[in-house]
């Protein structure tokens, strides 16, 4: 399978996202690659050419590359990629715990089938005999009070292995949910990260009754190459931690805030109508609209900082990946009016997506 197959060729994909998931997926069952979340990251990135580096040491791999080595592009090229590696040794740990708790049950068990038939025989051997002598009640008498205090023991023994193996569980499960946290933050913004934006768009189609009044909100800052030319990257991760911030504090409470892209982020509104989720768009609009970004270490500014922003209600969309795509095109048709601008997808004249209508730049 060559990689050139699957590459943008440094262009953004121009298709539906189901398409992209679509080649992506094909090719990594090509290369024998299983579809976990971080190998899809590497062949995304591929797939869109924005990183030749990756791109090359990929090829490098072969046709047939190993988990081992997926694992340390991951690594070297994804911020996040050590934590979701953590998380899934947390898990394993956590998985080896639990069947250590269920081996010590399972002791347990054994230990009382055991003295439940040394108590069944002795009860037998009772009923057997006409004449129960001194000497037998006494031979009786030890034979139980020895397995009696041997159960005892064991039983502490187990108690106390258990009462271990809780608190292990509980620090191990501690771990776990922060590693998780972890996993789902994009280390820039700290807002959620397109990992965790896909599973929440995914639970918006798992109930009827959220679709009725649930928005996707889309957020994506004008001519961010240009800023990024001019002043460097360090002042554009700046802008977009500042940008970050504006969106986060101008969404209700409990509206999920995500960064999907470079300089995109995107909010699932739920429970309030289009005007409401509009209403939040707008607040973002010209919040960001009043900032004006100056590097601290040159004193130079970037002058006034616009966003865009594309709407679309769940009802208007099929599935949580028709849902991004109509958004997105309102976006861009926000993009394509002049920015600075907010765009609802029902205002579109066509509800339809044609397929040329990502002509104009995203910038």
């Amino acid at each position: 399978m060559q990689l050139s197959n699957i590459s943008g060729g440094g262009n953004t994909p121009s298709g539906p996202v189901t398409d992209v998931a679509a080649k992506i997926a094909l090719a990594m069952r090509a290369m024998g690659v299983v579809g976990l979340p971080r190998n899809y990251e590497i062949f995304y990135e591929v797939f869109a050419g924005a990183n030749p580096e990756l791109n090359a040491e990929l090829g490098k791999l072969g046709n047939r590359p190993r988990q081992d080595d997926l694992d340390r592009l991951s690594v070297k090229y994804f911020a996040q990629a050590n934590d979701q590696l953590a998380v899934e040794d947390i898990r394993n740990h956590l998985s080896d715990k639990v069947e250590e708790v269920m081996k010590l049950f399972e002791k347990e068990r054994v230990q009382l089938e055991r003295y439940g038939s040394i108590l069944n025989q002795t009860s037998d051997g009772l009923h057997k005999r006409n004449l129960v002598t001194q000497e037998i009640l006494h031979r009786i008498s030890s034979i139980m009070s020895a397995a009696t205090d041997t159960k005892i023991e064991q039983g502490k023994q187990i108690v106390s292995s258990i009462e271990d193996k809780s608190a292990e569980l509980e620090e191990v499960k501690t771990k776990l949910e922060e590693y998780k946290k972890l996993a789902d933050t994009d280390p820039l913004t700290q807002l959620f990260n397109r990992r965790a934006f896909d599973k929440a768009m995914a639970r918006i189609y798992d109930d009827k009754k959220r679709v009725l009044y649930s928005c996707l909100v889309i957020v994506d800052i004008d001519r961010f190459k240009q800023i990024n030319d001019r002043f460097g990257h360090p002042v554009g991760d700046k802008i977009i931690q500042h940008i970050a911030g504006v969106v986060q504090s101008s969404v209700p409470d409990g509206v999920m805030v995500a960064r999907t892209g470079g300089e995109e982020f995107a909010a699932i509104v739920e429970g309030m109508s289009e005007d409401v989720a509009a209403e939040v768009g707008e607040t973002v609009r010209k919040t960001v609209e009043k900032l004006a970004a100056t590097n601290n270490g040159t004193g130079l500014s970037s002058g006034s900082i616009t966003v865009s922003v594309g709407i679309c209600m769940a009802v208007q969309a099929e599935s949580a990946d028709d849902l991004y795509v109509k958004a997105d095109r309102a976006l861009y048709v926000s993009k394509a009016n002049g920015r600075n601008r907010c765009t609802r997808f029902s205002e579109l004249p066509d509800m339809k997506s044609p397929k040329g209508w990502r002509i104009y730049s995203r910038d």
